[in-house]
């Protein structure tokens, strides 16, 4: 008779994706072994690969987990607020993942092809809600989607980047930071 699923299974998968995520951004995903992983975790080599039978099916379930997640939160936030709530949405849907990001930014292109494309459509939805919320701000400055791409991926620069400009308790605050993000977008979208 098969053994079946323990009650925690999810939760260990859970710890293990978090510390795998932190081990992987400090010490390159390239340079990272399973071995070194199981062990930050404080789990043992076994157990790692009883959940993952890869390094890279490991960094896919995090990446996956991740960006769903975001994906997840951003888009139940409340429309309300036009682009300076969903600015504000994703900030705080990076809170706490600073490692996930960075692995998104750095390791996405080790994945295989049809490990990257779901990925890949993941960031592309997060992409096509800032687009339509930049839109939405200033149609006139869009006309026949020009600047639109351009405008997008540079809001998504200067949001990326907050893990690594800020730490807490030392300079803005997510929400403060997000005014200051969209506050600069709208002026900068209205003078083009």
């Amino acid at each position: 008779m098969p053994r079946g699923i323990a009650r925690d299974h999810e939760e260990k998968r859970a710890a293990i994706r978090k510390g795998a995520a932190a081990y992987f951004a400090e010490h390159g995903f390239d340079r990272a072994s399973m071995t070194a992983a199981a062990k930050h975790c404080g789990v043992s080599k076994a157990l790692i690969y009883h959940y993952y039978d890869s390094k890279e099916a490991l960094l896919f379930d995090i990446l996956d987990t991740h960006l769903s997640g975001l994906v997840a939160e951003v888009e139940a936030a409340p429309r309300t607020d036009g682009l300076r709530g969903l600015v504000r949405a994703i900030l705080q849907a990076y809170r706490g993942a600073d490692a996930e990001h960075k692995l998104q930014l750095d390791s996405l292109s080790v994945l295989e092809p049809d490990q990257q494309a779901p990925l890949i459509n993941l960031q592309r939805r997060l992409i096509d809600m800032m687009g339509a919320a930049l839109q939405n701000e200033a149609p006139e400055a869009f006309e026949g989607n020009r600047n639109l791409r351009a405008v997008t991926m540079s809001v998504f620069g200067i949001l990326n980047w907050y893990y690594m400009w800020n730490r807490p308790g030392k300079g803005l605050d997510r929400d403060e930071y997000a005014d200051l993000v969209t506050d600069l977008v709208l002026g900068g979208i209205h003078a083009l």
